[in-house]
């Protein structure tokens, strides 16, 4: 399949870079999102107007560099939604990557090219960015393990933001020990030590397409034997529609305040949904992004309250299998709304969270969802791990 059609890579020419003859990730290969720089190639944000509006980097990445001092080699940058709006994983420019583990489906965005490659079986991990969904998202589409870690554990810089109190850094694979060995590396130490119990999210299970919740109610059960206990809890009493406004609005805000100046000032072309978003977040409404902020401080507190000891939430990653290629901007809307709804959950929190390819549901995969602490990254990866081979799982 050629890159410019439905692989996952950039087209043209491949980016490489040196990298370590030894270390915790010797063997493996990598590849990274298309806003993280790699000196001499273009970072095209996956838009052409983005690329010839500025310079080739000269440096390279933090994230980018610390997997290639550890051993792994880098084989090239991945497509990316545009400016990383969107969750889809659809690109008009560069084509959208297949979805190699259900190719009549899309493969989820905004990292939608770190997700093909590495499902198809092209890389051995890859780096994402998340800041709405856009590493768990595709995880779960594309039946792969992910990772959203905490806010700020992961270092951004030289990477194209969005909106970056919400932005991430992350990463995929296919096998739960190299996600956790790529995170031995990428996070900060400490964070280990004893999870539990398991609580059970009743808003986001309740959410989920009764098919996903049939197909990764297995799972829970080995997560909960696993973990040790499981209660059943409902911390978002206002509802996920009002979650989903709430970061919907203060998203747009830094959205815009990161990149608008450049789209007012280049007008460039964007393909179905970008420019739509864009401009609703130029014309966001005066006090609805005070309005999600102040609900975001209140929402964070009480998720810190609940799992300040240790206790591990867990819920489908999506609530409904990935969007057919010909689903309608309507559908894909209901979908965005939905599902941001539950990846809002630790998002809005700065919470860590981990995705399990652990089912399928009308012949796709799902995934679910692991979330602690924040700082707790490194104790949520051994448990995935842990969880994972209990499933049977490539772990």
């Amino acid at each position: 399949m050629a890159d410019g059609d439905r692989g996952g890579f950039v087209p043209g020419e491949r980016a490489s870079l040196s990298h370590a003859a030894e270390g915790a990730l010797a063997g493996l290969t990598f590849a990274a999102k298309d806003l993280y720089d790699v000196a001499g190639h273009p970072t095209t944000y996956g838009n052409p107007d983005w690329a010839r509006t500025h310079p080739v980097p000269g440096s390279t990445a933090a994230a980018v560099l610390a997997l290639a001092e550890a051993g792994a080699r880098l084989v090239g940058k991945t497509k990316t939604v545009e400016l990383a709006y969107g969750l889809t994983g659809e690109n008009v420019w560069h084509g959208t990557p297949v979805n190699p583990r259900a190719p009549d489906r899309f493969p989820g965005g905004s990292s939608c090219g770190s997700a093909s490659v590495v499902a198809s079986g092209e890389a051995d991990l890859a780096l994402g960015s998340d800041t709405g969904g856009s590493v768990r998202v595709p995880a779960s589409y594309c039946g792969l393990y992910g990772i959203r870690p905490s806010w700020g554990a992961v270092s951004l810089v030289g990477a194209r933001p969005l909106a970056p109190s919400y932005d991430t850094a992350g990463w995929f694979a296919a096998r739960a020990s190299v996600l956790r060995r790529a995170g031995e590396v990428l996070l900060p130490e400490g964070g280990d030590g004893p999870l539990g119990p398991l609580l059970a999210v009743q808003e986001a299970w309740m959410n989920a397409a009764p098919p996903v919740a049939a197909a990764l109610r297995g799972a829970m059960l080995e997560a909960e034997r696993v973990v040790g206990g499981c209660a059943k809890v409902s911390p978002v009493s206002e509802g996920l529609p009002a979650l989903y406004e709430a970061f919907r609005a203060a998203q747009a805000e830094e959205a815009w305040a990161t990149l608008g100046d450049w789209v007012s000032a280049t007008g460039p072309a964007f393909g179905p949904g970008v420019g739509e978003r864009f401009a609703a977040a130029r014309d966001l409404a005066p006090g609805a992004a005070a309005a999600g902020r102040a609900f975001r401080q209140g929402f964070r507190r009480r998720l810190l309250g609940l799992l300040g000891g240790g206790a591990v939430m867990a819920y489908p990653t999506s609530p409904v299998p990935a969007p057919r290629l010909d689903a309608s901007a309507a559908e894909q809307q209901q979908v965005r709304e939905i599902t941001i709804g539950v990846t809002a959950i630790a998002g809005m929190a700065g919470l860590c969270e981990v995705s399990i390819p652990a089912g399928t549901a009308e012949g796709a995969p799902v995934g679910l969802s692991l979330v602690a602490a924040p700082g707790r990254d490194r104790a949520l990866l051994a448990l995935a791990e842990r969880v994972a081979e209990r499933l049977g799982l490539p772990a």
